[in-house]
């Protein structure tokens, strides 16, 4: 799901649409072209995509035996994916490195807090679901607030039901699925403090992610340019002694390579 732009300076996004179901060769076609354009691409890949996307994306790194493919998967529900591939976007019309732009993805996935209300929690497997809620999601007309990152969280609805939220000013992005519940914009949102809301449709995994498409999915992000800039750049930067590109963080994000591992020796005399 590619987000509309949060500014004027915000790059366009570019959606591989069935990667799986297409031909090799149109998507090794496509991703050359993108490559010769841009130089570099951070392929962001939601956790719920069926296996045969991940495996056409290795595919065709390897076959285009490049390691200017950076394939970014965070452990974040679609919503919030969605909303940080929205920041790399942001990000990508300054100064940084392409590998300084890739790793920031790991940075600034600390600042998302992502979750749903959701009419079930019978099929959810991503967060931990104990045997009373799942027998309590059986009852007509439960509802029950999960966050999912950063830490993972599920209470029932009722009153003063809340979550635990960030503890610095964020907008809120709400994707109403096929639940009516003024909850999370009523309730949750006042109780995180957020400065502002937005609505938008919900992205096309997230039924499969939360296991019901009975949910109003929900996430916290910075939307700020110059905060995101100003965190990206306070960190640190290194070089990877592999591929030598310019990154933030101990892994590569585009030949995955780690720092290597220097042993302490005590020199015999």
């Amino acid at each position: 799901m590619a987000l509309p732009p949060q500014d004027e300076r915000t790059l366009p996004a570019t959606v591989l649409q069935d990667l799986d179901r297409r031909p090799l060769e149109q998507a090794l076609t496509e991703m050359q072209g993108l490559l010769d354009r841009h130089g570099h691409v951070i392929v962001v890949c939601s956790r719920a995509v069926p296996a045969g996307v991940r495996r056409r994306l290795h595919t065709i790194r390897s076959l285009l035996e490049s390691d200017r493919i950076a394939l970014f998967r965070p452990d974040l529900p679609p919503l919030g994916l969605a909303a940080l591939a929205r920041q790399l976007r942001q990000l990508a019309s300054c100064d940084l490195s392409p590998g300084v732009l890739a790793s920031a993805g790991r940075l600034l996935t600390h600042y998302i807090h992502a979750g749903a209300l959701l009419g079930s929690v019978a099929r959810l497997d991503r967060v931990p679901v104990g045997l009373k809620a799942h027998a309590r999601s059986w009852v007509p007309g439960s509802q029950f607030g999960v966050l999912a990152h950063p830490e993972p969280r599920l209470v029932r609805i009722g009153p003063g039901a809340t979550l635990p939220g960030p503890e610095f000013g964020t907008w809120m992005l709400v994707a109403k699925g096929q639940l009516q519940s003024d909850w999370v914009t009523a309730t949750l949102a006042p109780s995180w403090n957020v400065l502002g809301l937005r609505e938008c449709p919900p992205p096309a995994e997230s039924a499969g992610w939360w296991g019901t498409g009975r949910l109003i999915e929900f996430c916290t992000y910075l939307p700020d340019l110059s905060v995101l800039y100003q965190l990206v750049t306070s960190v640190r930067r290194s070089t990877c002694h592999w591929c030598g590109i310019d990154l933030i963080g101990d892994r590569c994000v585009f030949c995955s390579a780690t720092p290597p591992v220097h042993e302490n020796r005590t020199p015999v005399g």
